[in-house]
């Protein structure tokens, strides 16, 4: 019998949510998503390092030897996140997603001039932009920055999403694809209710991926929808048929491992709304959002996450620049990413609070204890610096 994997592959377009070079090869997707969260975990892994080591050079090399350390970091940033979407077309045959920087979600222009400067550095690498998702946070101003980059013949992959409003907006605005977040939904609703568990039908993630995709095919929007952030397989399975799923490798280990009957439950032929069609302006947006707690909340939390993911990231880089120009090495780097993260000072950081990836959260929980301590983060960086040394 065909193992849940495979028959989920015949059904739905299979996206691995990783930056692991080696996961993508093992899972062959069809694309890949990255965020800096990801391209984090990804260097902790002693095998990539020499990736990022040349691209500090590189950019310190563009950039001057006199220039600031956090010039040099800052370019090198952008171009880590293009190099590891390059380094993944190699292995996918489909569409890598780049992530804009977070801190830039309330700044159309910004956003779109980051765009711009990703696209670029890809076309520079001989990349078309059919192979290449521009991932932004689904603000009113990230999705109207979206909106001038799709006419502008750039694709887009709206992340950050938790609300009907959200969704709905970005078909108006007929951005390529969307990524609602169906593990950080159930998370919300499991604390705000103290329930432990959700049938899979029942899950809150579940259902509201559900209700975007069947609004979107009733209304005929192009708009892709690709299930992200999952927390269980019952999730994935509710979800068979969905356009498009982006899935840890974790997850997918566990999908391919594993052999039963699949059932398509969301089928674009046959859509179950009754919703009519929205027109969305900036102030039904707000109002919408305003009303619907939860996504108003883990939008914010979001982009918080992401945001101290990437300073955590420019840390780290930092270091490393340091190390290669003979500078003091990793010296305080633990204890600067441990205090990024330590949002309540508790002096532990649980999966709970975690506002960035599971895979970062996974890589650096090494006795799988389900809480970080500053020694996990200490143990992570020196097995990343060990390797370079």
């Amino acid at each position: 019998m065909a193992s849940l994997l495979e028959q989920l592959s015949s059904m739905t377009v299979v996206v691995a949510d990783t930056g692991d070079l080696e996961a993508i090869k093992t899972f062959t997707p069809r694309d890949a998503t990255t965020n800096p969260s990801l391209i984090l975990a990804a260097a902790q892994i002693p095998a990539y390092q020499n990736l990022i080591d040349e691209t500090l050079k590189a950019s310190r090399a563009l950039i001057g030897p006199t220039a600031p350390a956090e010039q040099v970091v800052a370019e090198a940033l952008d171009e880590i996140c293009v190099t590891f979407g390059k380094e993944i077309l190699k292995i996918v045959p489909g569409r890598v997603s780049t992530e804009v920087d977070a801190r830039l979600s309330y700044d159309t222009e910004a956003t779109i001039a980051k765009a711009h400067k990703l696209i670029g550095l890809y076309n520079d690498a001989g990349i078309s932009n059919d192979h290449v998702l521009i991932k932004i946070a689904s603000t009113w101003e990230g999705i109207k920055a979206a909106e001038q980059l799709e006419r502008e013949g750039i694709h887009c992959n709206l992340t950050l999403l938790f609300g009907f409003a959200q969704a709905a907006a970005c078909a108006e605005a007929k951005v390529t694809l969307i990524s609602p977040f169906v593990g950080r939904i159930l998370d919300w609703f499991k604390k705000d209710t103290g329930r432990d568990s959700y049938p899979g039908p029942e899950d809150p993630g579940v259902v509201s991926v559900t209700k975007i995709f069947n609004y979107f095919k009733k209304h005929g929007y192009s708009t892709e929808v690709m299930g992200a952030s999952f927390r269980n397989l019952d999730e994935i399975i509710e979800l068979a048929g969905c356009d498009l799923l982006t899935i840890s490798p974790k997850l997918l280990d566990q999908l391919r491992k594993q052999e039963g009957t699949l059932v398509r439950k969301l089928d674009g032929s046959n859509p179950s709304s009754e919703l009519d069609k929205l027109s969305i302006d900036a102030q039904r947006f707000e109002q919408m959002m305003a009303e619907d707690r939860m996504a108003h909340e883990k939008l914010a939390e979001g982009i918080q996450g992401f945001t101290k993911a990437i300073e955590t990231l420019e840390a780290q880089l930092a270091h490393r620049l340091a190390v290669l120009e003979g500078g003091a090495a990793f010296a305080h780097a633990a204890q600067e990413i441990f205090l990024l993260n330590d949002l309540d000072g508790d002096g532990c950081i649980c999966r709970e609070e975690w506002l960035g990836s599971d895979a970062v959260f996974d890589a650096l929980d090494r006795d799988h204890d389900g809480k970080l301590h500053p020694e996990d983060v200490r143990a992570g960086l020196g097995a990343a610096l060990a390797a370079v040394r």
